[in-house]
């Protein structure tokens, strides 16, 4: 049972943004940009950003070298270097919003550890170079074969590392607190602890249903935004994103740490980083896609001892190391890998384009999503 004034003033909005993560608050701040005098309203089911916004390695990155041959197998070159461009151009967006400092940017470059499975993918160093250089300029992947022994890798299984110099790294927290005020002094409401239920559309608007603290409530809405990652395909079965559980632990402090930057390794499965002078470290899900594909968050003790014995023997194999923390956040993938954005009816669209990038991607997707609810 709703008030007067609930019903007068809290329940219906030109548009509802569902999801409150980079994509979802990238398209409510574009919304507003767009249509200053429509109301915005965002929900978020989670006190925080549930899923991967603020779960995350904060990895400010495009795309390795083994990642983008993968790519390059299942998709046409076109596409793929499209998507590189948007990762590229929705970092800048992100960066020119909210600036470095607020979001704890550092940019030290990026690193793939190449081992014997790897060395083959070096033979296509100069096509990929060739296919970048539009967006990246010329010969952007570069072979560092002298930087394992410099960080202090295992160079028995280290055969080589390939950097890529534009690659940064964000700190979570500091860039979803920022983002969120970005747009709440841009009139976005937000509303977190909102579990949305159902969504049906009629022919004069969208009825929403939510779970909250108060009970179930409805809400209404002219137009309506999902972007809920991998929570898609719940709420709109013809959208097809299937979600992969990302596992991460991070060190205690380690004085003297001998690399900074931002490192991927095995087609992008495995990824580190220094946080200071700790080290971030995830991955693993290719070890059990299946167990993997899961909203549920949790670490499990094969994925974790797997890490674990990475960091010990091929990372940090001179070290001595303490594991401060772990956790799991959710992804989402799409089968093509490449960005969903879409109408599915009149009223309703959605934004997707997470895939492991939606630091690079979430900013340009929203704004997309945005220019394309009330064409």
């Amino acid at each position: 049972m709703i008030s007067f004034w609930e019903r007068e003033a809290l329940v219906h909005y030109d548009t509802i943004v569902v999801g409150g993560g980079i994509i979802g608050l990238s398209a409510a701040i574009a919304l507003r940009e767009l249509h200053p005098t429509r109301s915005v309203l965002l929900l978020e089911r989670g006190l925080l950003p549930t899923g991967a916004s603020t779960k995350n390695a904060g990895f400010a990155c495009y795309g390795s070298l083994t990642e983008v041959v993968s790519d390059l197998g299942r998709n046409t070159a076109d596409n793929v270097l499209a998507v590189m461009e948007k990762r590229l151009r929705g970092l800048r967006l992100l960066r020119s919003r909210l600036g470095a400092e607020a979001m704890g940017y550092e940019e030290y470059g990026g690193y793939e550890l190449m081992f014997d499975k790897e060395m083959s993918c070096l033979d296509r160093i100069g096509e990929v170079n060739e296919l970048l250089a539009p967006v990246f300029g010329p010969n952007y992947f570069v072979v560092r074969s002298d930087l394992a022994y410099q960080f202090g890798f295992n160079t028995h299984e280290v055969r080589a590392i390939v950097g890529a110099p534009m690659e940064g790294q964000i700190h979570t927290g500091k860039t979803m607190r920022s983002l969120a005020r970005f747009a709440a002094e841009r009139g976005v409401e937000i509303r977190t602890g909102a579990d949305v239920l159902s969504i049906d559309e009629t022919e004069r608007e969208v009825t929403i249903a939510v779970r909250a603290s108060g009970g179930q409530s409805t809400l209404t809405a002219g137009r309506v935004a999902v972007c809920t990652n991998s929570w898609m395909s719940a709420m709109l079965p013809g959208i097809c994103v299937k979600p992969g559980r990302g596992q991460v632990l991070v060190t205690q402090p380690i004085p003297d740490l001998r690399f900074k930057g931002v490192f991927h390794f095995d087609e992008g499965f495995y990824y580190f980083r220094n946080v200071g002078n700790r080290v971030l470290f995830g991955g693993g899900r290719n070890m059990a896609f299946d167990e993997e594909e899961t909203h549920e968050f949790a670490v499990t003790e094969r994925i974790q001892s797997e890490l674990e014995r990475l960091l010990r023997d091929v990372i940090l194999p001179d070290t001595a190391w303490e594991i401060d923390m772990r956790w799991a956040g959710i992804m989402g993938f799409s089968d093509t890998r490449l960005p969903i954005v879409q109408k599915t009816s009149e009223r309703i669209a959605v934004g997707f384009g997470c895939n492991g990038m939606g630091v690079a991607l979430g900013s340009l997707v929203g704004q997309e999503t945005a220019s394309l609810i009330y064409e």
